[in-house]
């Protein structure tokens, strides 16, 4: 086996898979995969996007063989443009119980950093040109690939959003409905921007003239992104923060980001209250992080990436709900960031122009004796921290292999409520409505409790492994 790749659907992980068999590493499969995912989870990510990639690179030396790439969206404001409209509201209802409200809208679109960040990892760590990386992509956007169970469910709950402006109503619903399960989506411009991408790297989209359509097409519809937020947006590279759990070295997101911290902090807890990590403790240690840190489902994509060499690629995209502004032309649909209640948690346009929005994304590694051991990450919003903190427990904790601790059931404790799927310890639960924690029991397993893609190498053998979240119709490929 030369490599395996767990990503959000299952025409993302072959694409990467393929980079492996064909001898490319973990960095190449993980930006191929990316790409592909561009074509067929187009709601969840894109060149409109921003996210982190996590790269361990064996034979490193000591402290920097582990580096974060923060390709996040910054706010914009640099030309000191006014803002012209408001923040659009939008009621979203994605299960019977539970209806959330995302504002949208140009006023809510950051500056993307995905074509920038994904150029750089492969500047840092990649060995195949970016002009081949793009062909799998290319090809799903043009001929198309059929909407899966999980695309159309959020294609449904979406459509309020998408079908607000002209260019995403017609794009998602292009006879007049929103496409269902097994009809083809295609996305022509999206094909004609991957083929840019590859031939001319980030530069259009950071300085050139897709930067300036996508400006121009914000600032006429009353937001901020100007033409120098775009010129001044550069990825950085960070230290991961660490934690030890149960043996073993968890290495994840660092500030300016939140989530990481939170998983950290969560970590240090359960070391501090025993061998076991049951559904009561890891309550506890929730509602500890949810008072250091006050949900939203997130529109979000995570892909891991695991090769023969030991080299882990972990890279988490996100578009936040969306915006729903799809730029003519640019194949590029932007987004909300700026409109996310999460992120924004002194206030919506409170951050300073050209500093990240913060975020709850998390790529993570799990070393041990400085090998890696397991590789993950999560969607879900406010719910990725703890769909990440729990499947490290499952993994590392109760040495489940990296499939079962990602389809093992979840919790979360959000809002003084547990809400639990199917499968935790009933007993568990009832001991906690019994000290006064109200537990809402869900019926099945549901996206609202994250989209977690995690790969593993087994102590020992080497043997390879990956989970699927079968919430966000999750898929591994072997090579």
């Amino acid at each position: 086996m030369s490599g395996v790749v767990a990503a959000g659907h299952p025409l993302s992980a072959e694409a990467g898979a393929q980079v492996l068999r064909e001898g490319g590493n973990a960095v190449d499969a993980a930006t191929c995969a990316v790409l592909a995912s561009f074509a067929v989870e187009s709601p969840l990510t894109g060149f409109g996007a921003g996210g982190f990639m996590m790269v361990h690179s064996p034979g490193a030396p000591a402290g920097s063989a582990t580096t974060l790439i923060d390709f996040f969206v910054s706010a914009p404001g640099r030309d000191g443009i006014e803002r012209r409209q408001e923040l659009v509201p939008v009621p979203v209802h994605f299960d019977a119980e539970t209806v959330q409200t995302f504002y949208v809208g140009p006023a809510s679109c950051g500056v993307p950093g995905t074509a920038a960040g994904l150029e750089e990892a492969l500047r840092r760590f990649g060995t195949v040109p970016l002009a081949e990386l793009v062909k799998p992509g290319i090809r799903l956007a043009r001929e198309g690939a059929p909407v899966n169970a999980e695309q159309a469910y959020i294609l449904d709950i979406l459509e309020p959003i998408h079908a607000r402006l002209e260019g995403t109503r017609e794009l998602y619903a292009p006879a007049g409905r929103t496409l269902r399960e097994g009809e083809t989506f295609r996305f022509a411009e999206l094909a004609e921007a991957l083929e840019r991408y590859g031939a001319e790297g980030a530069e259009p989209f950071c300085r050139g003239e897709v930067a300036a359509a996508l400006s121009k097409h914000v600032l006429d519809g009353g937001g901020t992104l100007g033409p120098g937020d775009f010129a001044a947006y550069q990825p950085v590279e960070r230290e991961p923060i660490r934690a030890r759990f149960r043996g073993a070295e968890v290495l994840t997101n660092p500030p300016p980001s939140s989530g990481g911290t939170l998983i950290a902090y969560c970590l240090a807890l359960l070391e501090q209250y025993g061998e076991s990590s049951g559904p009561e403790q890891l309550v506890a240690a929730m509602e500890a992080a949810n008072a250091a840190r006050g949900d939203l489902l997130g529109s979000t994509t995570h892909i891991s990436v695991l090769d023969a060499n030991g080299m882990c690629a972990n890279v988490t995209c996100s578009n936040g709900s969306g915006s729903g502004v799809l730029v003519p032309g640019t194949g590029v649909i932007l987004n909300n960031m700026l409109g996310e209640e999460d992120l924004n948690p002194l206030g919506f346009h409170a951050t300073p122009a050209g500093h990240r929005v913060t975020s709850m994304m998390a790529p993570t590694v799990v070393l041990r004796d400085g090998e890696i051991e397991l590789g993950l990450g999560s969607a879900g919003s406010n719910r990725i921290r703890s769909a990440i903190l729990q499947t490290i427990v499952r993994a590392v904790e109760q040495e489940m292999g990296a499939g079962e601790a990602v389809r093992a059931p979840r919790l979360h404790f959000e809002d003084g409520v547990v809400q639990a799927e199917p499968g935790i310890d009933e007993e568990a639960l009832a001991r906690i409505e019994a000290g006064g924690t109200p537990v809402l029991r869900r019926p099945e397993i549901n996206l609202f409790f994250g989209g977690t893609q995690a790969v593993a190498r087994e102590r020992g053998s080497g043997r390879l492994s990956g989970g699927g979240d079968p919430r966000r119709g999750g898929s591994v490929a072997v090579a």
